[in-house]
């Protein structure tokens, strides 16, 4: 089945084509709901039938196992809990598999993604690694993307249908690259997280209600974030020099920061590790460079 689409102003609509959902959660009940809204056949597999009501009503067919909802099907989207559930429901259907694209939306890490990518490719299969960035509410708008890893062909083959989820992006042909790009960009939003926390901590301490220190927090972080490019390209370059703000003065500020919150009584596990990092580099003669240099203790 091809999807190339066909095109009337801006608007790009997929070709029909045979999709099979396995994992009927919150996020894939939309996948397979966002599929059907473009026309496609839609068959769907799910441990609890009953999560398939809305979608068989809607045109979608269940499938009575996944062998079956394989065999339905020339593109497999698979969204459950873990890499170990994807290869425990994959397993029974090797027999089916040849000849057939699976794109796995599971959330997981680099070596299974990669192990899974050379199971399904021994079973004459093509494989492709997806991380979702979004919520279920925003998938196929906008505001969602999606990376995806593994094999090229199969990607280029389903681009079209994949872009009516979110943006796809496609991150190289090592299926582990989009879990590593996922690992990294999430670890940024916990990091963030983390920050909330302890603004929100130090502000409670004082009275401040979360949502009056949060309005400033947004403001001033709306404006930091715009210094990440540049601390990427010296990190990328391996170039720190800086004659703006260096380790030695944000090892000073952070230690302020520190020694304010403790007399607040509050904790600072959240930034010392970060003060550790700065103070490692100070120790080592980098005070003068680029805070971005504080990457180095962690390589």
């Amino acid at each position: 089945m091809s999807d190339t689409g066909s095109t009337t102003g801006e608007t790009t609509t997929p070709a029909p084509t045979t999709i099979t959902v396995i994992g009927l959660g919150n996020l894939g009940q939309v996948l397979a709901r966002t599929f059907l809204d473009q026309g496609h056949q839609v068959t769907v597999w799910n441990r609890s039938q009953d999560k398939a009501d809305e979608l068989v009503a809607r045109g979608a067919t269940l499938a009575a196992s996944p062998a079956e909802a394989v065999a339905a099907s020339d593109l497999i989207v698979v969204c459950v809990l873990d890499y170990t559930t994807v290869r425990d429901l994959l397993t029974p259907t090797a027999a089916a598999l040849a000849g057939r694209v699976v794109v796995n939306l599971t959330s997981g890490t680099p070596d299974p993604a990669r192990e899974l990518g050379a199971w399904v490719g021994k079973q004459g299969a093509a494989y492709v690694d997806g991380a979702v960035y979004a919520i279920p509410q925003t998938v196929g708008t906008p505001e969602a993307f999606v990376l995806y890893s593994g094999d090229a062909e199969a990607f280029a083959r389903y681009r079209t249908l994949l872009e009516t989820l979110g943006s796809a992006v496609f991150v190289g042909t090592d299926a582990g690259l989009a879990p590593v790009y996922d690992v990294a960009v999430l670890s940024g939003m916990y990091g963030m997280f983390a920050g909330f926390f302890q603004t929100v901590a130090v502000g409670g301490s004082a009275g401040i209600e979360a949502a009056k220190v949060t309005e400033l927090l947004v403001r001033w972080l709306t404006e930091a974030i715009a210094a990440l490019p540049g601390f990427a390209a010296e990190i990328d370059a391996g170039d720190y020099r800086t004659e703006t703000s260096n380790l030695d003065i944000n090892a000073v500020g952070l230690a302020h920061i520190l020694a304010a919150t403790k007399e607040q009584g509050v904790g600072v596990d959240l930034l010392a590790p970060l003060h550790a990092l700065f103070e490692r580099q100070v120790s080592q003669g980098h005070g003068a460079e680029s805070m971005s240099r504080a990457i180095e203790s962690l390589r």
